[in-house]
């Protein structure tokens, strides 16, 4: 079964956020399929970010974070090119990151690992938003409702890539689809 919304807390970033504040390349060792490499990548989420950001992404001594949803401005994931970036994203606890647009090899890769939505705002929610806030996105309807006030922003549409997210990744999706 496919998730039809996602429903929860927001982190609120702005533009250009790059690969080395999603995961520093020194982190860059940990191996995904390793259960505890791959929990350890989520503890590590975000720990690029300027060491004064309040709040913290995750919390000191959490594995998880309590915001399923990040928002991000324009060119969310660029840099290099590492998968871990998304998969530290999603071994966090996020389901979806919200951007008016994406690098795009983060977006690439969100895709193939089947790790977490990259979804495109319409508008540029940084403003809107601010970290802690309650959202609702809806596959359906592609958007993203502010709960607090009701306010509902548009999404482009996926396509195809939520099969493949759904799937849990592009190798996944290929075995259900019988392509391999």
């Amino acid at each position: 079964m496919t998730k039809e919304t996602i429903r929860g807390k927001v982190f609120v970033l702005g533009d250009n956020i790059d690969t080395d504040q999603i995961i520093p390349a020194q982190y860059l060792n940990l191996v995904p399929t390793i259960p505890e490499e791959y929990d350890q990548l989520g503890a590590l989420a975000l720990c690029g970010l300027p060491d004064e950001r309040k709040p913290r992404f995750i919390r000191d001594g959490a594995m998880k974070t309590e915001y399923p949803i990040i928002i991000g401005g324009a060119n969310f994931g660029c840099g290099s090119s590492r998968e871990h970036a998304p998969v530290c994203l999603g071994a966090a606890g996020v389901k979806a990151v919200v951007a008016t647009s994406f690098a795009r090899i983060f977006f690439r890769n969100s895709i193939a690992t089947g790790e977490i939505y990259p979804m495109e705002s319409e508008t540029n929610l940084t403003g809107k938003l601010g970290t802690g806030d309650e959202v609702e996105l809806d596959f359906e309807s592609m958007t993203l409702t502010i709960l607090s006030t009701g306010e509902t922003n548009n999404l482009k549409e996926m396509g195809d890539i939520k099969d493949v997210i759904d799937s849990g990744g592009i190798f996944e999706y290929a075995r259900k689809t019988g392509m391999i």
